[in-house]
């Protein structure tokens, strides 16, 4: 029998991640990979899998798997209710699946995200290095669709041999530093002061390609367009109306609208719902 994944509800968007592509920037490729890399590394961890296997990362409203061989599983990331068939089973804790059996993980009760590591770890076509989808750029498998059948690899260890871990809940307010460059001097005085002195909220419209904010907008103080260049992860691009774009792991490579800051660690939005309060800080305030 083939060792696999049968995707009975995909949910909202569910997709193969591992640790991305970040050997790839000189040559214009995307990063992409897991949006908390360290949640993913733990799954793999808990499993006996090596942490860069690839697992799959599942955005808010749950999903329902069948394993057509018996495997162990890790579910990290958001609270929900996750069910290997009708078994209650715990997040961040190792959990044995019996082959044909059905997992099932829930909506998300807080957060946005949660990371799969299946024992064996998500076999498909490596893609520039990485299995990763890119939501944005197409590389990588697409997001799974109900009926997909995802291949899984041969274990290479057991589990370890813990009872229980427990992840660090989201907060209702991200402190996140930025850096500020590489052009900022396209912003006023007053831009910088709104930037680091006021409270913005996350929009229902982000994603994974990046995290738009609701608040204060960020004046200009040089009009017209700028040619395009590069985006790197994290980098607080400012469009036309002003309200700051930070951007995640399917980032583009290039943009053309001006950045005024690039922020340090993104992996605070994985599981920023919309509504979160988001304050900027750094060493220039």
């Amino acid at each position: 029998m083939t060792n696999e994944i049968v995707v009975l509800r995909a949910g909202a968007l569910t997709t193969v991640q591992d640790l991305g592509r970040p050997g790839y920037a000189h040559l214009g490729v995307p990063r992409s990979g897991a949006l908390d890399p360290a949640a993913l590394r733990l799954a793999n961890r808990l499993v006996g899998n090596p942490e860069s296997a690839a697992g799959l990362e599942i955005t808010v409203t749950g999903c329902a798997l069948r394993l057509t061989r018996a495997a162990t599983v890790a579910v990290t990331g958001a609270e929900a209710e996750i069910r290997v068939g009708t078994r209650p089973g715990d997040p961040g804790r190792p959990l044995s699946v019996p082959a044909g059996a059905v997992l099932r993980i829930g909506a998300a009760r807080n957060g946005v995200r949660n990371w799969l590591a299946v024992s064996g770890g998500v076999d498909v076509p490596p893609v520039l290095g990485s299995r990763a989808t890119d939501t944005l750029s197409g590389l990588g498998p697409a997001p799974l669709r109900d009926g997909d059948r995802i291949p899984l690899g041969t274990p290479v260890g057991p589990p370890p041999p813990v009872d229980l871990t427990v992840g660090p809940p989201p907060r209702a307010e991200l402190r996140l530093a930025v850096r500020l460059g590489p052009r900022h001097d396209w912003f006023t005085p007053a831009a910088l002061d709104q930037l680091f002195g006021t409270a913005y909220t996350v929009s229902p419209v982000s994603n994974r390609v990046g995290a738009r904010l609701a608040g204060a907008a960020l004046p200009r103080a040089v009009a017209g367009e700028l040619p395009s260049e590069g985006i790197v992860l994290g980098a607080v691009q400012v469009p036309a109306d002003g309200q700051p774009l930070i951007f995640l792991a399917d980032h583009p490579t290039t943009g053309g609208y001006p950045v005024i800051g690039v922020v340090a660690d993104v992996t605070p939005l994985a599981q920023a719902r919309p509504g979160t309060t988001v304050r900027f800080h750094g060493p220039q305030r």
